[in-house]
C-alpha cells in the first residue's frame, strides 16, 4: 500500500493545498498539517487532532508519513554521539548521526543511499551509489531526531549535508529540501545554521553560488597536490585543484560568504609540512576557514589518523600564515560515526 501513497515530506505547500482542494478541504486546513509535521512532528494523521475525523482517514489513504524505519542505533560511551541506520521503503540504507555540543544538537544528514564519488577513505565511497534520496527523505531524517529532542524540550539546531552521499550529485531534491527546512512556515531554522558539504563538483558549486541562499558551503579538499587529491577523490582527474580554488573564489565573490574547506589529516599521505605550506600558498587571500579533522578510520582503507603532534604541527603553519583554522573535535569514532560505516558494516 505504502508504494501507491504519496509521502507527505515530498509534498509542496502548493502541491498539498491543490490536493486538499480536490478533496473539498479549505485552504486553512494545509497550514494546520504543515504546523503539525514540521513543527509538532506528528508522523501518523491520527496525531493531528486539529484535523476532521474523517480528514485523518483520507490522509492516511493519500499519504504515508513513513519514509525512514530505524534498523539499529548505537550511542557513543560519552553519551554525545547517536549514530541511527535507516532502511527506506525499498530497502536501501541511509544513516544520520545527532551530536550533541554544549549548547548545539547538530545533525549529519544524507542525500543519497551509498555515495558514486568513490572516495578512497570513505566507507559510503566504497559501497557504491545506490540511489538519490527524495526530498521528502532528506527531510525524513532531522523530523525523526527533532522529535526525539522535542521530548527533552530540546531542538534541532544546526544541520550539516555531510552524511552518505554527495549533496551536489542530487542537486534539485537537495535544494527543495532545504528550502522546505528553512521555511519559517515549515521547519524553521535559519540558513546559516545549515552547512552543504561537497567533494567539489565544480558547475553546482557556481550553481549554487548563484542562488542566493545563506546556507554555508564546505568543500572536502583533503590536499592541493592534484595527483594526491586524485588518488583520493577520483573526481579530481575532471575538476582539478585550481578549477575547483576558482570555483571556490567564484561562490565568495558572489555571496561575499567565507567558505570552509574540510583536511581529513591521514598519517605519512597529506600531513608533512610541505602540504601545509602548499595548502596555506593556494588559500591565501580567500575568504575562508579550514577545518583539520584527524582521518576516521575503516575497516577497506588503510590509512591512519594523523598524530595529535603532527596535527598541531599542520595547524601551526596555517595559523602563521593567518589561514584561520579549526582542529574538529572528533565525535563516534567508537561507533563508527563516520559516513557509511554503519550501513557498509551491516551489508
Amino acid at each position: 500500500m505504502d508504494s501507491e501513497r504519496q509521502l507527505i515530506f515530498d509534498e509542496d505547500y502548493q502541491g498539498l493545498e491543490s490536493e486538499l482542494k480536490s478533496m473539498g478541504q479549505p485552504s486553512f486546513r494545509v497550514q494546520q498539517i504543515w504546523k503539525a509535521v514540521y513543527q509538532n512532528f506528528r508522523i501518523t494523521p491520527d496525531e493531528i487532532t486539529t484535523l476532521p475525523k474523517q480528514l485523518r482517514i483520507d490522509l492516511e489513504k493519500r499519504f504515508t508519513f513513513q519514509a525512514l524505519n530505524p534498523s539499529r542505533s548505537i550511542e557513543s560511551a560519552d553519551g554525545f554521539t547517536v549514530k541511527t541506520l535507516f532502511q527506506l521503503k525499498d530497502g536501501n540504507p541511509v544513516e544520520a548521526v545527532l551530536m550533541y555540543y554544549d549548547d548545539r544538537r547538530t545533525l549529519c544528514i544524507s542525500t543519497q543511499s551509498g555515495c558514486g564519488m568513490g572516495c578512497s577513505f570513505c566507507a559510503t565511497g566504497h559501497m557504491g551509489l545506490k540511489r538519490n534520496l527524495t526530498s521528502g527523505e532528506i527531510v525524513a531524517q532531522v523530523l525523526y531526531f527533532a522529535r526525539i529532542l522535542a521530548g527533552r524540550n530540546e531542538r534541532v539546531s544546526n544541520i550539516v549535508v555531510m552524511g552518505m552521499g554527495e549533496p551536489f550529485q542530487n542537486y534539485d531534491h537537495l535544494m527543495t529540501a532545504m528550502d522546505r527546512l528553512n521555511d519559517e512556515r515549515a521547519f524553521g531554522l535559519g540558513a546559516r545554521r545549515i552547512t552543504i558539504s561537497t567533494v567539489g563538483l565544480v558547475p553546482e558549486i557556481r550553481k549554487f553560488a548563484d542562488e542566493g541562499t545563506q546556507i554555508n558551503l564546505a568543500v572536502s579538499l583533503h590536499t592541493v597536490n592534484d595527483r594526491l587529491r586524485s588518488e583520493l577523490i577520483p573526481i579530481n582527474k575532471k575538476y582539478p585543484v585550481d578549477v575547483l580554488i576558482n570555483a571556490c573564489k567564484y561562490y565568495i565573490q558572489k555571496t561575499n560568504r567565507r567558505i570552509s574547506f574540510e583536511i581529513a589529516l591521514i598519517k605519512d599521505v597529506n600531513d608533512s609540512i610541505e602540504d601545509a605550506q602548499a595548502l596555506a600558498s593556494k588559500l591565501r587571500g580567500l575568504l575562508c576557514h579550514v577545518n583539520l579533522i584527524p582521518l576516521n578510520p575503516i575497516g577497506d582503507y588503510s590509512g591512519q589518523p594523523t598524530n595529535k603532534e603532527q596535527v598541531n604541527t599542520y595547524y601551526n603553519i596555517l595559523t602563521d600564515k593567518h589561514i584561520p583554522c579549526t582542529v574538529r573535535l572528533r565525535r563516534g569514532i567508537e561507533i563508527k560515526a563516520g559516513c557509511g560505516q554503519l550501513a557498509s558494516e551491516i551489508e
